[in-house]
């Protein structure tokens, strides 16, 4: 599948980069990283309005700030080369080694999981997926049915196998995320980690102890209420995707569904909220 990527130089960057990124996934770019001090949206060629993007940005460039922007086009085929190229091993304190089969094995950390990069949203280095790693370290995931949303490349679900987590469904609205997910999975040597391909209707509406959501404000939103219903008294609920600006509206709208805030848990002005139900 092939992407287009949007690099976007904003200054000032707060609260600028949060509001551009809740506005462009509504235009359907369904990943964001920051690099070099520039935010890169990502969104496949098929869902790219390039026309309406480019009216918008131009539109939003009128707002209090400056905006510089450019598009690339990043074909699938070559997709693997660039991610190798640039895929450096993830180190989450001492707790967790996240690697590439292309990477040396390195020694002292309580787990290691092992990735074919893709363009999945996931492989770690991104300070969400750093965040809800250190906190799964955290939680006693023994025994525990996890629902993973959002699940991109598998590492949290993966992760909370190897935590000990009796089941985990991970559910991702792209085909491509879903194989490199299922790949990731099958090398990790994980057998009770299955995936769905689509977005939350699509499933069972079962009670989960542990449910982790790392998409993108306006998604989770949404997503609220279908997580209330797939919890029971006990649920963990892990939200993030967002920035640390968007912590009270979350807490709000979560609270108004009877989860209780529990911690927030910051990096670099990302978070990620836990609630209990």
């Amino acid at each position: 599948m092939d992407y287009i990527e949007l690099i976007l130089d904003i200054n000032p960057k707060k609260p600028w980069t949060e509001i551009l990124i809740g506005e462009l996934a509504d235009f359907g770019f369904e990943s964001f990283t920051e690099e070099d001090n520039k935010l890169q949206a990502y969104i496949t060629v098929e869902e790219y309005c390039k026309d309406k993007v480019k009216s918008f940005l131009e539109e939003f460039s009128k707002k209090d700030l400056t905006l510089n922007f450019k598009e690339k086009l990043i074909p699938s085929q070559n997709w693997n080369e660039t991610w190798e190229s640039d895929f450096k091993p993830v180190r989450v304190d001492n707790k967790l080694l996240i690697r590439a089969p292309f990477h040396e094995v390195e020694e002292g950390f309580e787990e290691v999981i092992e990735i074919q990069p893709q363009m999945s949203f996931g492989t770690g280095h991104h300070q969400t997926t750093y965040l809800l790693s250190k906190v799964l370290f955290e939680i006693d995931l023994q025994d525990k049915t996890v629902l993973d949303v959002g699940t991109g490349t598998g590492i949290l679900g993966i992760l909370a196998s190897k935590k000990g987590a009796k089941s985990i469904i991970g559910t991702d609205i792209e085909s491509g995320a879903c194989e490199n997910a299922l790949e990731n999975i099958a090398r990790n040597n994980i057998s009770n980690f299955s995936i769905l391909e689509g977005d939350l209707d699509i499933v069972p509406k079962e009670k989960y102890d542990v449910i982790i959501a790392n998409i993108n404000k306006n998604v989770l939103k949404n997503h609220l209420k279908g997580y209330a219903d797939r919890s029971k008294e006990g649920t963990i609920l892990l939200l993030s995707g967002f920035f640390e600006t968007d912590v009270p509206e979350l807490i709000e709208f979560a609270e108004k569904l009877d989860f209780k805030h529990d911690k927030t848990h910051l990096n670099d002005s990302w978070a990620v909220i836990q609630f209990k139900m």
